[in-house]
C-alpha cells in the first residue's frame, strides 16, 4: 500500500473511532451532556483534532449526511432509461435499514434516530438535514427526469421523507423497547412499501408529462371562422 493510502486509510480510523465515541457518550448521557472536550478525551485525540473531522458538534451526530447524499445523486444519475428516482435508491435505503442490526449495541442510543426522539435539538437537525436532502435530490431530479420543476420539487420532498421516517421510527420503536433486529425487520417491509408506492407516483407524473406535451404539440383540428 503507497504512503497515501496508509494516510487515508489512519484518516478514515481516526474518523470512525471519533464518531464511535461520539456516539458511545451520546447514548450514555445523552446529547446536551456531552461536550467536544469529552469526546476527545475519551478518544484520546486533540480536541482540534474532533473539529478537524467533525467542524461543529451537531456533526456528530449527522456525519453520514453527505456520505448518503452523494450515494443517491450518483444512483439517480446512472439509474437505467425509464427507471424512477424511487426504483434507482429502492436497494441503497433497504440496505441502510439493515444495516441497523450491525450498530453495537451500545451505540444505538447514541445514533440518530434514538436521540432525535428524545432531544429536541437533535430534532431540530433532523429537520434540517431532510430538508437540504430534498433541495439536493430535487435539483438532481430536475436535471435527469422530464418533470416540471414543483413536481421534482416533489419528487425531493418524498425521497426525503423516507430517510425521515427511517430516523424517526427507529427512534420510537427504540424508546418503545424494540429490538434492533426487530426495528430492522419491520421497518424493511414499510420502506420497500413506501418506495414501491412512490415508483408507481413518479411513473404516473413522468407519464402525465409526456402526454401534457404531445398534446401541446399536436395541431388544432378547429375549423376557423370565415
Amino acid at each position: 500500500m503507497s504512503s497515501t493510502g496508509l494516510r487515508e486509510r489512519k484518516k478514515a480510523l481516526t474518523r470512525q473511532l471519533i464518531a464511535d465515541t461520539a456516539a458511545r457518550l451520546f447514548a450514555e448521557r445523552g446529547y446536551e451532556n456531552v461536550a467536544v472536550g469529552d469526546v476527545a478525551r475519551e478518544a484520546d485525540v486533540a480536541e482540534q483534532t474532533v473539529y478537524n473531522y467533525f467542524p461543529t458538534k451537531e456533526q456528530l451526530v449527522t456525519d453520514r449526511e453527505q456520505e448518503i447524499q452523494e450515494q443517491l445523486d450518483r444512483l439517480i444519475r446512472s439509474r437505467p432509461p425509464g427507471s424512477t428516482p424511487a426504483a434507482a435508491i429502492r436497494e441503497f435505503a433497504l440496505r441502510v435499514v439493515a444495516g441497523i442490526r450491525d450498530i453495537p449495541s451500545e451505540l444505538w442510543r447514541g445514533e440518530i434516530g434514538y436521540l432525535a426522539a428524545i432531544s429536541p435539538t437533535v430534532h431540530r437537525l433532523v429537520l434540517e438535514v431532510i430538508d437540504r436532502q430534498a433541495r439536493a435530490l430535487a435539483a438532481v431530479i430536475s436535471d435527469t427526469t422530464a418533470v416540471s420543476p414543483e413536481i421534482a420539487r416533489l419528487h425531493g420532498i418524498a425521497l426525503a421523507g423516507v430517510f425521515e421516517l427511517i430516523i424517526s421510527e427507529a427512534g420510537r420503536r427504540t424508546r418503545a423497547g424494540q429490538s434492533q433486529t426487530r426495528i430492522a425487520r419491520e421497518l424493511s417491509r414499510m420502506i420497500a412499501n413506501v418506495l414501491d408506492e412512490l415508483d408507481r407516483w413518479f411513473s404516473k407524473s413522468r407519464s402525465s408529462r409526456r402526454l401534457a406535451s404531445r398534446r401541446r404539440r399536436l395541431p388544432s383540428t378547429t375549423t376557423p371562422k370565415p
